[in-house]
């Protein structure tokens, strides 16, 4: 029997005083009714009801558990109550994410907030991971899930939602595992942001100095210009797995590799006041996604 069950025969007793008439209207057996008395008494650590030849009353202490009990049966009623919980909250929730993160993080991160607030309307506006905290931070987005730097703004919350690592991406399998350092090796890389970051001081580090072909705006659009044999081609492997174009290309192994990025949602700090805001923080909390080591295949702020 749930302690709620309980509570609840031991509230009609309290206001019968009558066990017989307790266990007839609540369709129990005056055993299980003594029994479920017992567990509570156990439970308060004292005597809630004398039973004298006069009948039964509730003692001092008894007096009090039944206003906690009362309270108890309010609380969990609220609580369990899903169309009280679920209407408190409307409004737009803007979110701004990659493509990649859309298809990939996305629809797991935000669907406890769906679920729990159904009124709230979530706006989805994709683009370059590399700007996604200055849309943030400029106040274009209230949540942004993107690479994290290794030093998140003050003005920012920021919290690990997975890793993934950065590889290398070839598009012909017979040089899939040519050695990177050819100096005449072609290389298609990032414009700007993390993965550029990460390439640079990979090339540094190995000695190489890169001949680069082309660099491109974005993660999907480096894809398919390494997908038309424009060179060799860095992003993160999480982009790589979702690509639809994946099949055509080939990761080639990089001494040393270049390392990894750490996938995380981000909100303003003084945003966290809006409860709209609020609760999308906290339901991204709730969420736990598969970490590089168990895929097979960076900093953790939060």
């Amino acid at each position: 029997m749930q302690d709620h069950d309980q509570y609840r025969l031991f509230l009609h007793l309290a206001s019968t005083l009558s066990f017989t008439r307790t266990a007839a209207d609540c369709h129990v057996s005056p055993a299980t009714l003594s029994r479920a008395v017992q567990r509570l008494e156990t439970f308060a650590g004292h005597r809630l009801l004398d039973r004298g030849p006069h009948g039964v009353a509730l003692t001092e202490p008894g007096h009090r558990f039944r206003h906690y009990a009362t309270e108890a049966l309010e609380l969990w009623d609220r609580y369990s109550d899903k169309d009280y919980a679920r209407d408190q909250l409307d409004g737009q929730l803007r979110v701004f994410a990659s493509v990649t993160a859309c298809q990939s993080v996305l629809p797991d991160l935000l669907a406890p907030l769906r679920d729990a607030h159904p009124r709230v309307q979530i706006s989805v506006r994709t683009g370059d991971a590399a700007t996604a905290l200055a849309h943030l931070d400029d106040g274009e987005a209230d949540l942004a899930v993107a690479a994290l730097p290794s030093r998140i703004p003050a003005t920012l919350h920021a919290r690990t939602i997975t890793r993934t690592p950065v590889v290398f991406v070839r598009a012909d399998p017979l040089r899939s595992h040519v050695l990177l350092a050819d100096p005449d090796e072609p290389f298609v890389l990032p414009a700007q942001g993390l993965v550029r970051d990460i390439a640079d001081r990979w090339f540094r580090r190995v000695g190489i100095t890169p001949r680069i072909a082309v660099e491109a705006d974005g993660h999907e659009a480096l894809l398919t210009l390494v997908a038309l044999g424009y060179g060799t081609g860095i992003l993160p492997d999480l982009v790589l797995q979702h690509s639809s174009i994946r099949h055509r290309l080939h990761v080639t192994p990089a001494p040393s590799g270049p390392g990894e990025l750490t996938i995380g949602a981000c909100i303003r700090r003084t945003d966290l006041h809006r409860p709209l805001v609020a609760a999308a923080w906290a339901a991204t909390g709730t969420v736990r996604f598969p970490q590089p080591d168990q895929l097979d295949n960076g900093p953790a702020t939060s």
